[in-house]
């Protein structure tokens, strides 16, 4: 079923300074857009001539640019992930993904706090192709509609919906924790690289994602909508929409940082 509707982000050529919080201490991410524009030309060299104060020449994005800005890991432009373990130790940025202690299984936002479940490869339960229907009993926050228990397509021997999904991922403790769950819109909004597209995501810290030239699917957030419907984000491009309930969609879970 098609979305109801969608929400773009318009970047203006203006930079805001004031970025909204995330968290109680926690900013947002920076856009990751590195370059300028003018009417005719994007991908410009910063600053243009009659079109001053655009979105690359402020913030981390900008101080990465000049090599000013002090990251914890890597990541591109203004960006600052790190590689976590199975175990929960933190990694080297040439850390390889794997089932082992020290394999990489998560990747920390260093800039928001939020540690990012990565998704598997192997046909298990957290395989990046399994998808999943939205499903939350709790009344105070699923919008007078709890959703659909089983109408995704997964493996790992689960129902194939959200609420069962992070249950089962804490049941394992994936990266030594048990308080994974559904992240806000906010939070998915939080990873969108709008100087990528198809992935718009640093691929380098979050690879596992299938074709997006060909898969359009979107990522699940906790908000519910209109009763029937839930936010989700869609890393082909960036774009936020709000899905049926019952529809399809992809799951990246989340876990405030320590």
């Amino acid at each position: 079923m098609q979305p109801l509707a969608t929400r773009w982000l318009v970047l203006p050529l203006v930079y805001c300074a004031s970025l909204p919080l995330l968290a109680a201490d926690k900013p947002l991410n920076d856009t990751g857009i590195t370059t300028c524009v003018d009417v005719f030309n994007n991908r410009l060299s910063c600053p243009v001539s009659d079109y001053p104060n655009q979105d690359a020449e402020a913030g981390r994005d900008d101080l990465a640019a000049q090599s000013k800005l002090k990251k914890i890991g890597g990541g591109h432009a203004g960006f600052d992930f790190s590689k976590i373990a199975n175990d929960g130790s933190v990694l080297p940025a040439y850390a390889r993904f794997g089932s082992g202690a020290k394999d990489w299984a998560c990747t920390r936002d260093n800039v928001t706090g939020l540690l990012w479940e990565i998704k598997t490869n192997d046909g298990g339960l957290r395989d990046q192709d399994s998808t999943f229907s939205w499903y939350n009993p709790n009344k105070k926050t699923n919008g007078g509609n709890a959703g659909y228990q089983n109408q995704g397509n997964c493996t790992g021997g689960i129902a194939c919906n959200t609420y069962a999904y992070a249950q089962a991922v804490n049941k394992h403790g994936l990266c030594g924790k048990k308080d994974w769950r559904l992240p806000s819109l906010d939070e998915l909004d939080s990873l969108i690289n709008y100087d990528f597209y198809s992935p718009a995501i640093d691929r380098d810290y979050f690879p596992d994602l299938p074709d997006l030239t060909l898969y359009t699917t979107s990522f699940w957030s906790s908000p519910s909508e209109a009763a029937d419907y839930a936010w989700a984000v869609n890393f082909k491009g960036g774009s936020d929409s709000y899905e049926f309930k019952g529809s399809s969609q992809l799951i990246r879970l989340v876990r405030a940082g320590q």
